[in-house]
Formats: structure tokens, C-alpha cells, sequence
């Protein structure tokens, strides 16, 4: 596929090399903070001082301003890693200042999370682990939907903590929402688990407004993490004022757009229907990504006053939205890392997000963000066109 992308791009005029060189004075940068911060290799691993990213607050919990996103080296886009090879990127990732990883159960599933657990075990305690629980499994290992059941999290917890190859988990998840579960008892579950010091932390994952309200009046929410970039604006009719009301942290999953917002992936690009999840998308179409181009048009036009590609401007918007926001770009590689980390650089004006902002919304994104199926597992209030407002979400409400 990278064959294949670098080709399709050259035929506009443009290559993977020239992208990543636009970005190459931002890697320097950060590689001479590494050397001035004084940065040692230690008996448990290389240090990595989060001063050289910046540090942000979800709630209560600080972490790196871009974690790293680790479902791609298993799940969902092709072609796959190897272990070795996702430990060798979150390792890179841990060398350039990253201390936030964010992982699940069902990347794989749990293929991500025993590569995670055996890339940090040098310096567990140096980093913040995020993973995700809600979907439920039979005998062999295969998804079989959500579950939620306060019996069955404690059960899917024992077994993530054995894999992450640890005993607490940073920041605990709820992956979606479960239409059979109260949201109470879900959160009453987790709380029990922080008492048990096996969770510090919770979150949700594709809520809306009044499903984070009922959790967070059980059990903090330290998080939520929505799909969120700048072709997708869903969270901010309503979980976005939300988390601000409450004091929650907003984590952006897909913050680059799968791929597209780096302006790598042109109407020629080809993805295997078998791996790879973007084949199956409405906004992946051939049609789409010429219609959706725009938008690359757009980033590239503002990056080119900070010496940036369109990837490290989608981050850096992301960035300056709020301070609370932190995103968890994905990558199997360790050059792109690198161009993501750049984004922690880019400092974006007001004159720059007014020309976002302005020209996004001369552009009308076509296509769904995601399948009809997958659509069925996001809460109310979670996407455009619904709402919580004056309901209680997708969740029951408890027995009384």
C-alpha cells in the first residue's frame, strides 16, 4: 500500500519524501530538545520527560500532549505488523517523549494489548496505559458484541492486566456503549476497581452528553475518547461542551482522518477488503476522496507558512481547539511517528484557525464517518444529527 500511495501521489505532483521533508527542520527540532533535556538510557529504560511534547490534563490525570494510538499495528488497516515491529514503534515513540499509549481488548483482539504490555514492561511505570473494555468474546476468541455485565468486566480487566503484562490499568475505557447495561452499574464496577487499585482511572468511548452526565455522577470520567479531526466534527454539538462543563479530558481516535488529512492517500490509492476497514467506508470511495481533496488543499495551504505537512496542521488544530484535548495518532512506522510529533511545533494563530474554519465549511465532506453496523454501537448525542438533550442516552436507566 505504500507502493502504492507514493505512486498516486506522484501522479499529482507530490511524494511521501517530499510530505515527510517539509517536516524535517520540526524532527530536527525535537531531536535537539531530546539532547538539551538531558535525556539518559536508565537500568528500566530510556528516560523520556514529558517537557519535550508538553504535558496536557485529561481530568485529574496528566499525560504527553499526543499519546500514540496502537490499534494499527493489529487491527483495522493493512497491512499488519508484526509484534517486533509494534514494539519497536512504541518504543520509538517512548524515545521521542510519548508516555501515553492507548490500546483495547478488541485490537486484534488482544494482539495490541500484549504488544503494548511487552513494549512498556521496561518502563511501566514511566508511561500511562489506556485501554478499552465493552465487547464480549466466546470460546474461540471471536467478537461476539457488546457486554458490559459488571461480572464480565471484571473478568475481561483480570485478563487485560495479564496481557499489558501489569497490575493497573491508568485509564479504563468503556468502548461503547451497552443498550442493556445501566451506565450506573458500569461505572459502579469500575469504581469498585479503582478501590481494588486495578483501574486509576475511567472513560468512555462514543458517548453522548447524557450518558457522560449519569457515569460521571457515579464515577469520575476522567476521559472520553470520540472519533474527532477536522472532516469530523460530531463531538462538538454536544459531547465537547459537555466535557467542559464537567472537567473531563476529550481524547480524538482516527484525529488524522485514517489517513487521508496527511494528504497521502489520493482517489487511486487501493485498500485490501479484507484488512483493511477504510474499503468499506462511504468517504473512502474513489468519488469521495477526489470530492473530500479539498480539505487536504485547505491544510497544506496554512502548513506551508510553518513549514508543516497537512497531517502535522490536522494535529496542531486539534491541539488548539482546547487545552484538554489531547489526540492519539496511529502509525506503524517510525518516520511517520516522527512527522506526528512535529505537530507539537506547529503553533497555530488565530488568523490560521479562521482560514480552517472558514474553509471547512465551504467544504461539504461526503460520506459517512463510518458503516451503518458500526453506527448502531455509538450513543445518542455521539454523531451529528442526534441528541441526549432531555434524555438518558442509549444506556437503561437503573431498575428502581
Amino acid at each position: 500500500m505504500k507502493m502504492e500511495n507514493e505512486r498516486s501521489n506522484s501522479q499529482r505532483g507530490i511524494t511521501r519524501r517530499e510530505i515527510l521533508g517539509a517536516g524535517a527542520a520540526l524532527t530536527a527540532s525535537a531531536l535537539t530538545s531530546q539532547i538539551a533535556f538531558g535525556a539518559t538510557t536508565q537500568p528500566g529504560g530510556p528516560s523520556a520527560p514529558a517537557s519535550r511534547l508538553g504535558s496536557r490534563r485529561l481530568g485529574s490525570l496528566e499525560v504527553t500532549a499526543l499519546g500514540l494510538g496502537c490499534m494499527n499495528f493489529h487491527h483495522g488497516y493493512a497491512p499488519r505488523s508484526s509484534k517486533e515491529d509494534g514494539i519497536k514503534v512504541i518504543r520509538a515513540a517512548y524515545d521521542r517523549g510519548v508516555t501515553f499509549f492507548d490500546t483495547a481488548i478488541n485490537y486484534g483482539p488482544f494482539l495490541s494489548e500484549e504488544t503494548v504490555g511487552e513494549a512498556v514492561a521496561p518502563f511501566r511505570d514511566k508511561v500511562i496505559v489506556a485501554t478499552k473494555f465493552g465487547y464480549g468474546y466466546d470460546s474461540a476468541g471471536k467478537n461476539i458484541g457488546l457486554n458490559s455485565q459488571p461480572d464480565y468486566i471484571r473478568q475481561m480487566t483480570a485478563d487485560s492486566l495479564r496481557r499489558l503484562k501489569t497490575d493497573y490499568i491508568d485509564l479504563y475505557y468503556q468502548h461503547r456503549v451497552d443498550p442493556e447495561v445501566p451506565i450506573e452499574d458500569v461505572a459502579g464496577a469500575v469504581q469498585d476497581l479503582i478501590k481494588q487499585g486495578k483501574v486509576r482511572h475511567f472513560g468512555l468511548s462514543e458517548a453522548g452528553g447524557a450518558t457522560i452526565r449519569r457515569a460521571h455522577a457515579v464515577q469520575k470520567v476522567t476521559a472520553v475518547q470520540n472519533e474527532y479531526s477536522l472532516w469530523t466534527r460530531d463531538p462538538e454539538h454536544e459531547v465537547l461542551p459537555t466535557c467542559e462543563e464537567l472537567g473531563i479530558g476529550f481524547v480524538p481516535w482516527s484525529p488524522l482522518g485514517s489517513g487521508f488529512l496527511t494528504g497521502t492517500i489520493s482517489p487511486e490509492t487501493t485498500f485490501d477488503p479484507k484488512l483493511d476497514m477504510r474499503a468499506s467506508r462511504a468517504r473512502f470511495t474513489p468519488e469521495a476522496r477526489r470530492a473530500n481533496w479539498p480539505l487536504v488543499e485547505l491544510l497544506r495551504r496554512v502548513g506551508a507558512d510553518h513549514q508543516a505537512t497537512p497531517g502535522q496542521v490536522a494535529l496542531a488544530w486539534l491541539l488548539a481547539k482546547k487545552p484538554w484535548i489531547v489526540p492519539v495518532p496511529g502509525t506503524t512506522q517510525v518516520a511517520h511517528l516522527e512527522e506526528n510529533l512535529g505537530a507539537s511545533k506547529v503553533k497555530l494563530t488565530a488568523s490560521d484557525m479562521k482560514e480552517i474554519e472558514d474553509g471547512f465549511a465551504a467544504i461539504k465532506v461526503q460520506g459517512a464517518r463510518t458503516t451503518d453496523a458500526l453506527r448502531k454501537n455509538h450513543d445518542l448525542g455521539a454523531d451529528l444529527g442526534t441528541s441526549s438533550v432531555s434524555g438518558h442516552g442509549n444506556s437503561p436507566l437503573p431498575r428502581r
